[in-house]
């Protein structure tokens, strides 16, 4: 994603500024990705380090991508999204795995113009879709992405492994790879 930053009109009299981040924004990342873990009640299992960040965030091939959200230069909010890919549409898609906006911000446009910066990104690489999950109990972001057009994929549901079954799990793949 390009360095560019975005300036957005915003519902008052403060300007939102949004943009790439770099290496140097890691500690900010990791400051709003514990406010949202504090927020979702799932702080016990935030494990992610400014090393892990920058590891994973700016090496040669970055597992992901992050735009930070500025209110008049003050630190708002960020989305950090990457691809996948519809089989069903054969193109590209974009998915916000997070999207925080610090609690000073909320009601001023900043989500609004991240989700917007984000479907332009999306629009401009091709993909077929723009998505992301959100929590049953949080019903205003629930209200809010509809107001935006977004729609509930009621039929389906998120399944997970991780921990203990994902190296289970792993160790069969392994052992089935070593018996071929």
């Amino acid at each position: 994603m390009a360095q560019v930053s975005r300036m957005f009109p915003p519902a008052t009299e403060s300007m939102i500024t949004l943009r790439a981040a770099t290496p140097v924004d890691v500690p900010l990342i990791l400051q709003f990705i514990r406010g949202l873990a504090e927020y979702e009640r799932l702080a016990h299992e935030c494990v992610a380090t400014e090393a892990s960040l920058e590891r994973t965030l700016f090496a040669a091939k970055p597992a992901a991508e992050v735009v930070l959200a500025f209110v008049d230069e003050r630190p708002a909010g960020f989305a950090l999204f990457f691809h996948n890919y519809s089989t069903f549409l054969a193109q590209p898609g974009l998915y916000l795995e997070d999207l925080f906006v610090d609690p000073a911000f909320r009601g001023k446009g900043v989500g609004r113009a991240l989700l917007a910066h984000l479907a332009m990104i999306a629009e401009a690489r091709e993909c077929g879709r723009f998505e992301w999950s959100v929590l049953d109990w949080n019903t205003d972001a629930i209200g809010f992405y509809e107001k935006l057009g977004a729609r509930g994929m009621t039929d389906w549901t998120v399944h997970r492994v991780t921990g203990d079954a994902l190296h289970q799990l792993a160790a069969e793949g392994r052992a089935h790879v070593g018996s071929e």
